[in-house]
């Protein structure tokens, strides 16, 4: 099956739907005309219909006109979705859930397949996942274990570090630089970093060492970080939106 020939639906059409499909469309993964998103009202129909989708109030009409579904609602709502869509599962789709907190158990009983592989997942549908949403950035399947990790490692973490860049700019603010300009500073420096560590593949342990000289400014400042315990700090929080995210799935 060609990526172009693709129909993929997306039950669910707030934020993270709509950052998947961006990143499919910019791609040219999958032309608009075949994607397909559901909702209950039009309130965030609008942008995907702007962009050429196609909306829809019905979720079995996503079923029934997609091979490749994403499940994007609250994790609250997911499991009414699943007994719904139920009848309209089919060996020929493959669904992949988006919602924090719940198992693979939760989605084969109502005969879902996702990335961190159910039992009827197999390379093929493994293979087209990756290419399609390595286009939107970094896919890797890893096992189930690893999915609420990942939720307080990244998912939450998006959060983590639009806090971190925001004290960056603040800092810059106080010592006399305008605000727009400190944030766009320090959004690229963010951008920056990232980049390497990816490019490299060096710890970042190593890559942060590379940056200090000798009783230079930025030992100074690490000094400073290291008082106000930052990683010990993050790794609390990584910790606590990961169990967050196991409760969700014990709810």
């Amino acid at each position: 099956m060609e990526a172009v020939e693709l129909r993929v639906g997306f039950v669910g059409a707030g934020r993270m739907a709509g950052g998947l499909a961006r990143g499919l469309l910019r791609a040219g993964k999958v032309p608009a005309s075949n994607v397909l998103a559901s909702a209950p009202s039009d309130k965030n129909l609008d942008a995907w219909q702007e962009s050429g989708c196609r909306t829809t109030h019905c979720n079995l009409e996503v079923l029934q006109e997609s091979t490749l579904v994403f499940l994007a609602t609250k994790p609250h709502i997911l499991p009414g979705v699943l007994q719904e869509i139920r009848p309209a599962v089919g060996p020929h789709h493959i669904i992949v859930s988006l919602a924090a907190g719940v198992t693979l158990q939760t989605l084969q009983r109502a005969g879902a397949m996702v990335f961190a592989r159910g039992s009827s997942a197999g390379d093929g549908e493994a293979a087209l996942l990756k290419s399609l949403l390595s286009s939107c950035g970094l896919c890797e399947e890893v096992p189930e274990s690893y999915i609420n990790i990942h939720t307080g490692l990244s998912g939450s973490g998006v959060a983590y570090v639009y806090l971190f860049a925001e004290a960056l700019a603040e800092g810059a603010v106080k010592m006399g630089m305008p605000g727009g300009l400190a944030s766009r500073i320090a959004a690229q420096t963010l951008l920056g970093a990232a980049k390497i560590m990816l490019e490299t593949g060096e710890h970042p342990a190593k890559l942060r060492g590379d940056v200090c000289t000798p009783g230079g400014t930025t030992i100074h400042a690490l000094h400073q970080l290291e008082k106000g315990a930052l990683r010990a700090t993050v790794m609390n929080a990584v910790e606590a939106a990961t169990n967050r995210a196991r409760d969700m799935a014990e709810d």
